[in-house]
């Protein structure tokens, strides 16, 4: 599963730091660019539930397939795309294979991992995920600036082959292996599976943690912050990919000791924190006069984004009944991307109407509140299962 999201996130990330360049070279303003990345959550949005039954249903490694087959389609179509509908409808498309891809593999991980070791097995899983993904934008910038805006986004379809061929001859099926539902022989449905999480507040609040971490992530590093570092400090499509390779090279440094301490000290103890320090790391991008400041901010992000990677999932893992593992992931990915959408739309529109500072003032404000709320309500689900 490792290799597998490190192969799917890696093309993820080559598109970042040109998807709003090639965005904008349709001549659209900046509310447009961050609907190229709203669009790609959409799916993921209302994919999440059906993802988690048909896992059910079909067994992961065939979502995981799937997946990886609508992510190949998705990013060619972004490559050939000759307008900026067309190259929203791409987005969509491969918005909903990476969105199949997420929510499978965190099933998967719920499945095999124990309680006691939760923690660090995702915060091993999430590791490479996040390192991938902020890995990606170097090659990506390279690739763009030597050849075209639209070489990532091939690069992209090539590794969503090679996710489904790991999927499907790789992953082995753990269908079964997350216990069975209250009341052998009874079947139930979806719909009660989501009320009853949804009626225990920790799971609620670690839904809008992963909201607001979203919001952030695409709605400010994705959207805003490469326009920041081309027009406030003049940084080309490479320096951008560097700096945020250099951040995840401080995340994968951080991603075991995270998830250790989320096994031992709980949750809450890498929740709270990292929320805080990723809003700090909005307001360092606000702030940058130059790229050494740039770079810091990078560095901020790329260790809180990774430790607060795998602490939130541990917890939705953790509140959920035995036998609900997928309706719990399948819930806390839907809830969660509801911010892949929402943070770009509003944070691009913030950008247009307030300058490029007011949308990272947003994000940061939204992180320490909901930093605040979690700490004060949610109970810690590490003492619960001891």
């Amino acid at each position: 599963m490792c290799v597998l999201i490190a192969v799917n996130q890696l093309g993820f990330g080559a598109v970042i730091p040109v998807l709003p360049l090639y965005a904008k070279s349709f001549d659209v303003s900046q509310t447009a660019i961050g609907a190229t990345v709203a669009v790609y959550g959409v799916a993921r949005v209302f994919l999440g539930l059906p993802t988690g039954k048909a896992a059910d249903l079909l067994g992961r490694r065939t979502a995981l397939a799937v997946g990886g087959g609508v992510t190949v389609l998705g990013n060619l179509w972004c490559a050939l795309a000759s307008t900026y509908l067309e190259l929203l409808m791409a987005r969509l498309i491969a918005g909903a294979g990476a969105g199949i891809v997420l929510t499978a593999g965190l099933i998967v991980l719920a499945d095999i991992a124990s309680p006691t070791t939760r923690g660090r097995t995702l915060a091993i899983y999430q590791g490479v995920f996040l390192f991938a993904v902020g890995i990606g934008p170097f090659p990506g910038g390279f690739l763009a600036e030597r050849f075209a805006l639209e070489a990532p986004f091939l690069v992209y379809a090539i590794m969503g082959a090679a996710v489904t061929a790991v999927a499907w001859f790789g992953v082995p099926e753990t269908r079964g292996l997350g216990g069975t539902l209250p009341g052998a022989g009874k079947t139930v449905r979806l719909r009660e599976q989501v009320r009853a999480l949804l009626g225990n507040i920790g799971f609620r609040l670690v839904c809008l943690i992963g909201l607001v971490g979203a919001l952030a992530r695409t709605g400010g590093l994705f959207s805003i912050v490469p326009i920041l570092g081309r027009e406030r400090l003049s940084l080309s499509a490479t320096e951008i990919g560097f700096a945020f390779a250099l951040g995840s090279i401080v995340g994968l440094l951080v991603t075991y000791p995270a998830g250790f301490m989320a096994d031992r000290f709980g949750r809450k103890a890498v929740i709270v924190p990292a929320t805080v320090l990723i809003g700090i790391s909005m307001l360092a991008f606000s702030l940058a006069p130059d790229y050494a400041w740039f770079l810091a901010a990078c560095l901020i992000w790329g260790g809180a984004i990774t430790a607060s990677g795998a602490a939130p999932a541990a917890y939705a893992v953790d509140a959920a009944p035995e036998g609900m593992n997928a309706a719990a992931m399948g819930s806390y990915r839907m809830l969660s991307d509801v911010g892949y959408v929402v943070g770009p739309i509003l944070l691009g529109w913030l950008g247009d109407a307030g300058g490029l500072d007011l949308p990272l003032w947003t994000a940061a404000g939204s992180l320490f509140l909901m930093a605040a709320l979690f700490g004060l309500f949610a109970s810690e689900t590490v003492r619960d299962r001891a």
